[in-house]
């Protein structure tokens, strides 16, 4: 079984707002790096995106190594989730799981591979780590480029709306 080292990262200008995510994988000598951006979400929906995409970018199942810089997406794959599918995508005090939609796509995904999920302290010199945030940024900076004002005004006005009305999403505090 191939080992791949993984590093994510989320991000967004406002949250919500425009957002982005990226992803370093590593296999020996080799390195890919991925990104991709939304004109309106939530930063915890952009950092559980960059772990969806990072694994389902791998070809075959892997032993993976994965390092997030999110406590969300670390407690929520390593403590929570058990709980959440046992209760029927609710939480312990009965409510929908935020970001269900997300948390499913990850589960599956990870659900191909040997995973060891490890937390690293973003922002805070970690070399890969720093990569990933330079990729998400970037990727943040294109889509905000490929979008007038107007534009993203509207899109986080549906996202917004659309979040209102998903019961497993709250409306973001604007």
């Amino acid at each position: 079984m191939k080992k791949v080292v993984i590093h994510s990262d989320g991000g967004c200008r406002g949250n919500p707002g425009p957002g982005a995510w990226a992803a370093v994988l590593t296999h020996g000598p080799h390195v890919r790096e991925i990104s991709g951006a939304v004109p309106a979400t939530t930063n915890n929906r952009m950092e559980l995106q960059a772990a969806i995409e990072a694994l389902n970018a791998l070809k075959q199942p892997c032993a993976v190594e994965f390092f997030t810089d999110s406590q969300y997406v670390q407690n929520g794959i390593t403590q929570w989730l058990p709980g959440w599918k046992r209760n029927g995508w609710r939480t312990k005090a009965k409510h929908p799981v935020k970001n269900a939609d997300l948390w499913q796509a990850l589960d599956l995904a990870a659900s191909r591979h040997q995973l060891t999920w490890r937390w690293v302290k973003g922002h805070a010199g970690h070399h890969v780590n720093e990569r990933c945030d330079i990729l998400a940024n970037q990727a943040m900076d294109r889509i905000i480029r490929e979008h007038t004002c107007e534009q993203l005004r509207q899109e986080l006005q549906q996202f917004v709306a659309a979040s209102a009305e998903r019961p497993d999403t709250p409306p973001p505090l604007l």
